[in-house]
């Protein structure tokens, strides 16, 4: 269990009036409150542009709280309790006045507490925001207690190489790279996390984990919503930026990483980017054969019709953004050389998971007869992130009987059957880690930028060449047939888990 009982913390949230702070950071904070996680000496301060009184904050993140907190509405006594420690600081992230008000609430908190507190900026805030309130958090003195300053980074970071380098830049000119924290929410997810103990803490996984033995890999984070009124932003963005330059590639990494000497932060994250500097670059020709894009049209979801992403608030007419892509990978080294790893991801398609499915190479030689081998299915290792959680492995076992015939079985570790305690929130376990200096389940500057540049050729190739053809798949679809025709023609379907895991 981790100690944070002696560790007085101000928690300072920028653009705290906004969608991310009333959705997720507030019931965060209020559970682990209610888990007894965080430090008897803490305060909240909330700011953003919209003058609050210190009770309007209060109400609005309780409204909040009430509706998105996985303990259910507030108990009024506990609910008291937690409030009062949170206050609000109306400001412009532009001018100086708001963070010199701030200063004097965290100085007078330290006169209170008698006890340096540690300070944490979470910028709730859109990107352009970023570079701003870094500056200015440095030029208020804000972080002037290098070993007590954090500064949290929600994605995306920066949106495309260069913007990356630059973010990267400007904040290490103001803050040590352990005062950093790039926070990618899929990171705090249970089941991701368990990849690591999974991989490294069972000794029989390790002599099978290689290209000896694994025939190739997918990684699906497939969601059946549109972009729900965010067309605005998501015009910007697209399924590259939004999800694979991100999510997606941090999920392969801890896949495919080597084994780390110890569970330090530095060690995982440099075992990442060893893993992201192995990936094949694409060249022009391979870009034709191992990418596609698409936009959904319009179709059916759930028996309703639903519009067509052009037809979207906020989306261009002709808008040229993809919201599905469909990558193949490969990793250039000892480990990995020759296993192929598929990735897709999109909106409005025909179920929202996310899944890493690991295919393990057949056997060299059947030694049943034909009839026993009909249904045969390869081993695969199943790790389900949403919406169920569980990690699935695929074995063949004789079928009772008579008759030896092999058939298909599970072995499945199951979240909710086994564990009868709660899950926690991905932001509860971020934002504690920030709280306790463990940079373990965050993103160093290197690694986004290696992620960069490892896409930057498509990117680029999207930017500069138009799709013909948008939309190419339908609402409610599995995406454009590309996508099926890459993964077939190497000899594999897409896996998708069964209705309620079971086939």
């Amino acid at each position: 269990m981790k100690e944070i009982k002696t560790q007085p913390t101000v928690f300072i949230i920028y653009g705290a009036t906004g969608d991310l702070c009333w959705r997720k950071l507030a019931p965060a904070l209020y559970n682990l409150f209610l888990d007894d996680w965080m430090p008897e000496k803490f305060s909240i301060i909330g700011t953003g542009r919209t003058p609050l009184s210190n009770e309007e904050f209060r109400i609005k993140l309780m409204e909040g709280i009430n509706k998105f907190s996985r303990s259910g509405k507030v108990i009024e006594t506990q609910w008291n309790l937690f409030a009062s420690h949170v206050f609000y600081s109306a400001g412009d992230s532009y001018k100086p006045e708001g963070y010199i008000e701030i200063c004097s609430m965290v100085q007078a908190f330290e006169k209170e507490w008698n006890e340096k507190p540690y300070v944490i900026h979470y910028l709730a805030v859109a990107p352009s925001l970023f570079p701003v309130i870094a500056k200015n958090i440095a030029a208020n003195k804000l972080n002037e207690n290098e070993g007590h300053c954090r500064i949290v980074i929600e994605k995306p970071f920066g949106h495309d190489l260069e913007s990356a380098k630059a973010l990267n830049k400007l904040l290490n000119e103001n803050y040590r790279e352990e005062q950093i924290y790039r926070i990618d929410h899929y990171l705090g997810k249970e089941t991701v996390q368990n990849i690591l103990a999974f991989r490294f803490a069972n000794s029989i996984l390790e002599p099978l984990w290689n290209r000896n033995y694994i025939e190739h890999i997918q990684i699906s984070v497939t969601e059946k919503l549109g972009v729900e009124g965010r067309g605005g932003y998501y015009e910007g963005s697209g399924a590259l930026r939004d999800m694979v330059q991100n999510h997606i590639l941090q999920l392969l990494c801890l896949i495919a990483m080597e084994p780390p000497a110890s569970f330090k932060a530095s060690e995982i994250h440099s075992r990442k980017l060893d893993v992201l500097n192995a990936m094949r670059r694409f060249t022009s020709e391979e870009l034709r054969s191992t990418v596609v894009r698409g936009q959904y049209g319009s179709g059916w979801i759930k028996g309703q019709e639903v519009p067509g992403y052009r037809e979207e608030e906020g989306v261009a007419t002709r808008s040229n953004t993809e919201t599905f892509t469909a990558i193949k990978f490969f990793i250039d080294n000892w480990r990995w050389q020759g296993v192929p790893v598929y990735i897709r991801t999109g909106k409005r398609l025909t179920e929202s998971s996310s899944l890493i499915c690991i295919q393990f190479r057949d056997l060299p030689h059947f030694v049943f007869p034909q009839e026993a081998i009909d249904s045969w299915q390869q081993n695969r290792l199943i790790i389900s992130i949403q919406p169920e959680m569980s990690i699935r492995l695929q074995l063949q076992g004789k079928r009772p009987g008579l008759d030896m015939l092999l058939n298909n079985m599970e072995m499945v570790f199951d979240y909710t059957t086994t564990y009868a305690s709660y899950t926690p929130e991905a932001y509860e376990t971020l934002l504690l880690d920030t709280m306790t200096g463990d940079q373990t389940l965050f993103m160093r500057g290197d690694q986004v930028e290696a992620a960069w540049d490892l896409l930057m050729p498509v990117v680029n190739l999207w930017t500069n060449k138009p799709s013909l053809n948008f939309p190419n798949y339908s609402a409610g679809s599995w995406g454009p047939e590309l996508a099926e025709a890459m993964i077939a023609g190497d000899g594999f379907h897409w896996f998708s888990l069964p209705v309620n895991g079971k086939k």
